[in-house]
C-alpha cells in the first residue's frame, strides 16, 4: 500500500514541475514581426506613359493637275529621289493636239489683228471692231498658254527629296484630277528624321513641356530602345470637342470620355529602324532626382499629423519596435518616392508590412507536442 502512495506522490510531483517548465518555456506570447525594406538613395526618374505613331518628318502624296491616263512610271518602291526629278509620264497626245490648235487660233487672231489695225487708223474699221479682234487675240494667246500648261502637266516631278513609300501607280492606270479626292500616283516622304505622334491622357499633359526626352521601343524590336525628344504639344485636344460649332453633335458622348492630346516627338534613328506606322510605346520622363533619399511606396502611411513611415528600432530589451517618422513627401517613380526628414538614412530598416504571430513550440507527435493547434499535456 505504502509503495503506491510513493508512486502516486512521485507522479503528481513530476507532473507539478513539467507543468510550471511547460508554462514557463512554453507559453503562448503575442511578438510582432515586420516585413522590411531598406530607405535607399538612387537616381529617381518621373515619366508618364503614352503610345503614339511613327511617322516621318515630311511627306507628300503626289497626283495629277490634269485627267490623263499614266504612260509611263520611273520610279519604283524604296527608290530615293531628288527634287525636280521626273517620276511618272502621262499621255498627253490629247493636251499637244489641243496646243496645236491653240497656236492655229493664235496665228490666225494675230494676223486678223493686224490687218483690222490698219485699217483702223486710215478710218476704214471702227473701233468696236478694233477692241473685238484685240479681245480675240487676247482670248488666243490665253488659251494656248493654258494648253501649253496642259502639256507641260504631263510630266510629273517629285516636289522634295526623299523615298517613295508604297507602291506607284501602275502605267495605263488613269489620274484623275481634283480638289477633293486626286489619284495618287506615289508617294514621297523625308525618312531622314522620323517623328513620333502620340496621345498623352489630359491627367498627364501639364507635366510635359517641349524639350522633355522619351524612351521609347517599337514591337519589331521589342530589344532596341530608342529615344525621342517633345517638339511640340498640341493646344487643342485630338478631338477638337471644345469647338461646339464643329463638334455639336458628339459633345454629350465627348464629355464622357477621355480626353487626350497630341504631342510630336523628335526620334533620331541611325541605323533607319522605323518605319512609319509602327506602334511606339513611350516612357516620357517629366521629373529627375540626383541621389534622392527614397523608400518604397508602399512604406508610405499617413495619419491626421501628415504622412509617415515606420522606422524598425531596437529597445531597451534588444527587440524590433516600430517608430514613427513624419515626412515630407517629394517625387513619384514607379517603385519609390522622394522624401525630406532628417530622421531617415540610407540603409534604415522601415515597415511595409507587419503581422502578429504566435510563438509556439515546434516540435510534431508524441505526448509533449502540440497537435493542430489544441494544447496538448504537459510533458513529464
Amino acid at each position: 500500500m505504502k509503495w503506491k502512495i510513493l508512486i502516486a506522490a512521485i507522479f503528481l510531483i513530476g507532473a507539478g514541475v513539467g507543468y510550471y517548465f511547460y508554462n514557463d518555456t512554453f507559453k503562448e506570447e503575442e511578438t510582432q514581426k515586420y516585413d522590411t525594406e531598406k530607405v535607399v538613395r538612387i537616381d529617381l526618374t518621373k515619366t508618364v506613359s503614352a503610345t503614339g505613331t511613327i511617322q516621318p518628318k515630311n511627306s507628300v502624296e503626289v497626283s495629277s493637275k490634269i485627267t490623263a491616263r499614266v504612260k509611263e512610271v520611273l520610279v519604283e518602291e524604296n527608290q530615293q529621289v531628288t527634287a525636280g526629278e521626273v517620276v511618272a509620264i502621262l499621255d498627253g497626245k490629247d493636251f499637244e493636239a489641243t496646243r496645236d490648235q491653240a497656236q492655229f487660233a493664235l496665228t490666225n487672231a494675230l494676223q486678223k489683228l493686224n490687218r483690222i489695225e490698219r485699217l483702223y487708223k486710215i478710218g476704214a474699221k471702227s473701233l468696236e471692231e478694233f477692241e473685238d479682234a484685240q479681245y480675240n487675240y487676247d482670248k488666243a494667246k490665253t488659251d494656248l498658254e493654258k494648253a501649253e500648261s496642259n502639256v507641260n502637266e504631263t510630266v510629273i516631278t517629285a516636289p522634295m527629296d526623299g523615298v517613295v513609300v508604297g507602291e506607284p501607280l501602275t502605267a495605263g492606270s488613269m489620274a484623275v484630277q481634283g480638289s477633293n479626292n486626286p489619284t495618287v500616283i506615289m508617294r514621297i516622304a523625308d525618312l531622314s528624321e522620323k517623328l513620333v505622334k502620340a496621345k498623352v491622357d489630359e491627367t498627364d499633359i501639364g507635366n510635359i513641356r517641349v524639350g522633355e526626352r522619351a524612351n521609347f521601343t517599337v514591337d519589331a524590336y521589342p530589344d532596341e530602345k530608342f529615344t525621342a525628344t517633345v517638339t511640340k504639344i498640341s493646344q487643342t485636344d485630338t478631338g477638337n470637342s471644345w469647338n461646339s460649332s464643329s463638334s455639336s453633335s458628339s459633345s454629350t458622348s465627348s464629355s464622357n470620355s477621355v480626353i487626350y492630346y497630341y504631342v510630336t516627338f523628335s526620334a533620331p534613328d541611325p541605323k533607319n529602324l522605323l518605319l512609319p506606322a509602327m506602334t511606339a510605346r513611350l516612357d516620357i520622363i517629366v521629373g529627375q532626382a540626383k541621389n534622392a533619399l527614397c523608400v518604397p511606396i508602399e512604406a508610405i502611411k499617413t495619419d491626421g499629423k501628415g504622412s509617415y513611415v515606420e522606422k524598425i528600432v531596437k529597445d531597451a530589451q534588444g527587440k524590433d519596435v516600430a517608430e514613427k517618422v513624419y515626412l515630407t513627401i517629394g517625387m513619384y517613380g514607379e517603385e519609390f518616392v522622394e522624401v525630406t526628414t532628417d530622421k531617415l538614412n540610407a540603409g534604415d530598416d522601415i515597415s511595409v508590412t507587419y503581422q502578429a504571430v504566435k510563438k509556439t513550440n515546434q516540435s510534431g507527435g508524441g505526448m509533449g507536442g502540440r497537435r493542430g493547434g489544441m494544447g496538448g499535456p504537459p510533458p513529464f
